[in-house]
């Protein structure tokens, strides 16, 4: 598996509900807040699901 780092760029306001679970079950939840994890399908989805509030980089 292959490591990334995830950095929240954009807020999380008036955002949806589910949107923002998936952030605080990133790790994530404030701007220019970076968490690195392992990437595997499960995960993938979350960051699909959010890729236009978080900037991601490889490892």
């Amino acid at each position: 598996m292959s490591k990334i780092r995830i950095t929240q760029v954009r807020s999380m306001i008036g955002r949806p509900g589910d949107q923002k679970r998936t952030l605080a079950a990133l790790g994530l939840g404030k701007i220019n807040r970076s968490v690195e994890i392992n990437v595997n399908p499960a995960l993938e989805g979350m960051i699909r699901k959010v890729d236009h509030l978080v900037k991601i980089e490889e490892i």
